[in-house]
């Protein structure tokens, strides 16, 4: 007992003199929560420092990432390359140590955390991937995909709306090897939660078929009873609510908000130097100290025992040995690319006037067999944003599920995503009306932060939808979503460009792909090769009325075959006009100089943008002089063409417009 304390104490002062050294930082967590961190990491965790990446390790998620010293010393006495100068440079520009964890910026960290309740959510993601995975490759005797998922939670955490979401759907789905230690310290930032947090936590968690323990989190016996306790119960996730002092060991500041988020200062460190017998200097830490905390052979040999077993199920299974591998280092079929240029084929060949949301629904119909890594799934919305095809089969009903019905739950659904992917072995969707990205919008800049590959499906895209009204009719949505860095949107006008759409996410690597699809049908257009290639580079001229080329429509989605239409009529009052479809602005952003001025010439200043959303975003294509057809208010409640027809999207209006703006 007196030794763990010892070794405890380590974390606790790492962590309050990285904090007091960058003079920003949240003691009081780190300080409470290292009790449990020790008996975790030291008698559970199965990973290995030297290779944080080792498939089949156990994933550890601080949900409450404001805590993120806590785990950046775990990491560095466990092994990890995280040195003593990296702790050091706690909270400083471009160190391995930053403010709260990162994924692909420290090793070790599973997931970006930091918004509370979203490593909560992700945590629910990554149990998912685990259980169908294991339930996929696993043979008898080969139990290449074993591990748990341990997930440190604060009450913020618990505060937060996400966790009711994604907690409910974790005990639905019986997510046995997921475990939560609850640090139950009644206090935030604003002083006693008693004041404002008075659930019975024990009673909610059971509501959702959770199995609950409660314990004392400075108690090592009683923690290492409750995990036992928990890993034996592989039918109901595990909430171990942990009773702890915030910033224990600070004689004038532990058990207040004080400690909470802001450093003890050189007094109280030095006051809790002596109550934890600590006497050692700041950052220093005695050999017998790492020598208990290293984990670094106990790693390599849980590791090269599951290599070997992995050697024997790739002679055993050579398909699933070489699909497993596959799907790990995140390769698509090889047959994908040549499967979708004669799909492509087709479609040009013989168009046929649909939505583009069942352009996608197509897509997935197509090539759904071919992807047994892809996952869907729709917050209550799969029969109208069409994301289920004949291959798809429930979770919930099947032990080789591909297919999540998330209920209402945009925001859980959509971090549930990212712990999905970041688990490793699928590429997940997730779709819902655009309108409604305002209640996923924090786990979606998640997304692009993460550089996670999610594909987001958003339907219902304008005020197209009709009858329901403003309250569904997205009209800033395109825009903010452009707006967000590393998320690339798109917004196909037909079955052609949406197949382009499709693949362009699937292919993607470096971030979330966002297809915003329409409810109404839309007109479809025949192309010539190099226009079919041209759509991968995000824009590109789809028509041309005329030689002398002194207008350009730019137009996306529904709005493309209207501004065809426009065109055509603009020729024949003898203005020469292209008409350029802009699927992926961000796309096409990212084509070299030459591109860009082959479709959008400099000479050329006439310039209109129509799309049915908001128009300040096309500045920067059409200039400040030039004409933006869009939507600057809310919608109306009617049939979607009537409504088109209000708010002046019908081409004689338009036609009118442009000749009077740039004509006249």
């Amino acid at each position: 007992m007196l030794f763990r304390r010892e070794l405890s104490n380590a974390i606790r002062i790492l962590s309050i003199d990285a904090i007091q050294k960058a003079q920003s930082g949240h003691p009081g967590a780190p300080m409470g929560m290292a009790d449990i961190a020790e008996v975790l990491w030291r008698d559970f965790l199965k990973h290995n420092p030297n290779n944080p990446l080792w498939q089949n390790r156990d994933r550890f998620v601080l949900s409450n990432g404001h805590a993120s010293m806590l785990l950046y010393s775990l990491l560095h006495l466990s092994g990890y390359n995280i040195s003593i100068d990296d702790l050091k440079n706690f909270r400083q520009c471009f160190s391995k140590t930053p403010g709260h964890p990162e994924v692909g910026c420290t090793p070790g960290v599973e997931i970006t955390t930091g918004p509370l309740g979203q490593g909560l959510a992700s945590s629910v993601g990554m149990a998912i991937a685990e259980k169908l995975l294991s339930q996929y490759f696993n043979r008898n005797n080969f139990n290449i995909i074993d591990h748990y998922t341990w997930v440190f939670v604060g009450d913020g955490c618990l505060m937060e709306g996400i966790s009711h979401e994604v907690c409910s759907l974790a005990g639905t789905w019986n997510l046995g090897k997921l475990v939560v230690f609850y640090d139950k310290n009644g206090i935030s930032i604003d002083g006693e939660i008693s004041g404002w947090f008075t659930d019975d936590t024990k009673k909610r968690f059971l509501s959702y078929n959770w199995h609950v323990i409660e314990v004392n989190g400075h108690n090592p016996e009683e923690i290492i009873c409750a995990i036992n306790i928990a890993k034996n119960n592989l039918k109901k996730p595990s909430l171990i609510i942990c009773n702890t002092v915030i910033g224990f060991g600070a004689p004038n500041k532990s058990g207040k908000s004080s400690a909470h988020g802001a450093p003890l200062g050189e007094v109280e460190i030095s006051l809790t130097r002596k109550q934890l017998k600590w006497n050692y200097p700041p950052f220093f830490i005695p050999e017998h100290i790492y020598s208990a905390w290293n984990a670094s052979r106990s790693g390599e040999l849980a590791e090269a025992s599951w290599n070997s077993l992995f050697k024997k199920y790739s002679i055993e299974y050579p398909e699933l040995s070489s699909e497993y591998m596959r799907r790990f280092k995140q390769q698509l079929p090889d047959e994908l690319y040549s499967k979708l240029q004669k799909f492509l084929l087709k479609l040009n060949n013989s168009p046929k006037n649909i939505s583009t949301r069942e352009a996608s629904q197509n897509i997935l119909e197509k090539f759904g067999s071919f992807l047994p890594e892809l996952i869907g799934g729709s917050a209550d919305l799969a029969p109208s944003n069409l994301t289920v095809w004949s291959g798809s089969k429930a979770i919930h009903a099947n032990k080789s599920g591909n297919y999540i019905h998330y209920g209402v739950r945009e925001f859980g659904m959509t971090a549930i995503a990212n712990g999905i992917y970041h688990h490793g072995g699928f590429i997940p969707y997730t779709a819902t009306f655009l309108v409604f990205v305002d209640y996923a919008r924090n786990a979606i800049r998640m997304a692009a932060l993460m550089k996670t590959r999610q594909i987001f499906i958003y339907t219902h895209d304008s005020i197209g939808l009709g009858e329901d009204g403003p309250t569904h009719q997205p009209v800033e949505h395109i825009s903010t979503l452009r707006y967000i860095p590393n998320l690339s949107v798109w917004r196909p006008c037909d079955s052609v460009e949406t197949a382009v759409s499709w693949y362009y996410g699937l292919s993607r690597k470096n971030g979330p792909t966002s297809l915003i699809l329409s409810r109404q049908n839309i007109v479809q257009f025949s192309r010539t090769d190099d226009q079919i290639k041209n759509i991968f580079k995000g824009g590109y001229i789809l028509r041309e009325y005329g030689k002398i080329i002194n207008l350009i429509i730019i137009a996306t989605g529904s709005e493309v075959p209207l501004a065809i239409d426009v065109a055509k009529e603009l020729y024949k009052l003898g203005y020469h006009t292209r008409v350029v479809s802009m699927v992926s602005t961000d796309c096409f952003d990212n084509q070299d100089k030459m591109y860009r001025d082959s479709v959008l010439p400099i000479k050329i200043v006439n310039r209109v943008s129509i799309e049915a959303g908001t128009s300040e975003y096309w500045y920067k294509y059409v200039g400040i002089n030039g004409l933006r057809i869009g939507i600057d208010s809310f919608g109306e409640s009617g049939p979607g063409n009537r409504v088109f027809e209000i708010f002046g999207f019908i081409a004689n209006k338009i036609v009118a417009r442009i000749k009077k703006y740039f004509f006249s």
